[in-house]
């Protein structure tokens, strides 16, 4: 049929949602008993988040999220992924439950379901307690742990109404982002608490998936892993070469364990210094069958071999968002096909799909935000595409409902299909929101079109 720009038909029982997370919107830090995550730490540091923005008050859900119900529903969709914030069902991460914390997620998915939208329930996205990160954080084998105590208590809540459950979110970041670099929470820069960290978020999956089929044995549960797809800069064998090892550390040392039940072997070499702790069960956790994988993708990765023939990204000149990420819809294609025929994955969701741009409102209030519909436009395209070529792909979620705090960049990119006047909290729809809600009402998306160069938006 047609290319990623062509028209693109979808299944009826095909869902269409947003996702957010809890420590980007919710706001309310310190109300009702919730204790404190490592992102108040990290972003409370001099110095690591831009502008010193915090999540304090961010889009103010926590208190809104009835009205940010409505707008989905003026949307139309079917489907709404959130978050929930450990810190605030149980303060210190393991011990005391905070009920007050547990009945804000009783209500927000009693409310989803009311308004006919499916809860995609989160169970963690990067929020980890203060108090677990104090004793260690990941890289210690009793934060999974604590882990799946936490789960056990959201499920005993929620696991009669939450029909879908997703157990972590993007591990990568986490692990690396947050303990090897130190661009995320916590900020630490030890390869040696990556790699543990690494491990134990997919242990912590491994458990939190037993616990589920105990205690919410009518839902399906699935993992969120972020991908991006590798690529060699041309056709040289050091740079293929490179390109494998990239990929290694990018995408098959999180694929394989839960995937296959065995880390990749050429990654485990790389790694010989800094072994993973796994102990005897751990991958049989790790891997047992789940029933969908969440794919997040934004963008992809260009290598080349550096002179000692390790891997050096590299951009092409393409455009790109506001990230500084390049637009690259067939790579969403690809990794959807690869996790499908590689990985034999029979049930796959797009859980985060989006762009940051400059968005402005022009003197009428309105946001033309026509870089983000081609965006959208050619990347939901391309999953119309893989549908169409036999890929199970049941649901697309776009990152993201509202624009939000975006972690160490704060509030300077704009993710949202809504418009979000963070000194009045107001919620405006941009150009794209009315883009979606027309998709969403016909399962249709239209070819590719310029942009115009003036009009009115539909109200």
């Amino acid at each position: 049929m047609s290319g990623t720009n062509g028209r693109h038909e979808f299944p009826p029982d095909f869902l269409f949602g947003t996702a957010t997370s809890a420590y980007q919107i919710e706001g309310a830090t310190t109300e009702d008993g919730r204790g404190p995550s490592i992102w108040d730490t990290f972003s409370a540091t001099p110095g690591k988040v831009w502008n010193g923005d915090t999540g304090a008050i961010a889009c103010d859900s926590y208190h809104r999220y009835g009205v940010d119900i409505a707008r989905m529903q003026e949307l139309g969709l079917n489907a709404y992924r959130f978050s929930i914030a450990w810190p605030r069902v149980i303060p210190e991460g393991r011990g005391r439950v905070n009920e007050a914390g547990l009945d804000f997620y009783d209500r927000l998915v009693d409310d989803l379901l009311a308004a006919g939208i499916q809860p995609f329930v989160s169970l963690y996205h990067w929020d980890l307690p203060q108090a677990l990160e104090d004793a260690g954080g990941w890289p210690e084998r009793a934060t999974p742990e604590a882990f799946g105590d936490y789960v056990e208590v959201i499920a005993k809540r929620l696991g009669d109404r939450v029909r879908n459950w997703l157990t972590q979110n993007e591990p990568y970041c986490i692990s690396w982002l947050g303990y090897g670099l130190g661009l995320h929470a916590p900020g630490r820069t030890e390869r040696a608490s990556a790699v543990a960290a690494t491990h134990h978020v997919l242990l912590s999956h491994g458990l939190a998936l037993e616990t589920l089929r105990r205690e919410s044995p009518k839902a399906e549960v699935g993992i969120v892993l972020d991908s991006w797809p590798v690529y060699p800069e041309s056709d040289d064998p050091r740079d293929a070469e490179a390109a494998v090892e990239a990929d290694g550390m990018r995408n098959r040392l999180f694929f394989d364990p839960v995937l296959r039940g065995s880390y990749p072997e050429d990654v485990v070499e790389w790694l010989a210094d800094t072994p993973l702790p796994v102990r005897d069960g751990d991958l049989a956790l790790i891997s047992a069958p789940i029933d969908f994988v969440g794919l997040n993708n934004y963008s992809r990765t260009i290598v080349r071999a550096d002179t000692d023939g390790r891997p050096h990204s590299v951009m092409n000149g393409g455009p790109t968002t506001d990230m500084g990420w390049e637009i690259y819809p067939n790579g969403i294609y690809d990794v959807l096909s690869r996790l499908h025929h590689e990985y034999g994955v029979q049930k796959l969701y797009v859980t985060e799909n989006g762009a940051a741009f400059a968005d402005v409102p022009r003197h009428d209030g309105r946001i033309e935000d026509h870089d983000r519909i081609a965006y959208l436009t050619q990347y939901l395209g391309a999953v119309g595409r893989a549908i169409e070529d036999g890929i199970p792909v049941r649901g697309y979620f776009v990152w993201s409902l509202l624009d939000n705090f975006e972690w160490a960049y704060g509030y300077s990119r704009r993710f949202g299909l809504l418009y979000v006047d963070f000194p009045t909290l107001e919620r405006i729809p941009k150009s794209s929101f009315y883009w979606y809600r027309d998709v969403i009402g016909s399962r249709t998306v239209p070819e590719l079109e310029p942009a115009p160069v003036s009009g009115d938006e539909p109200t």
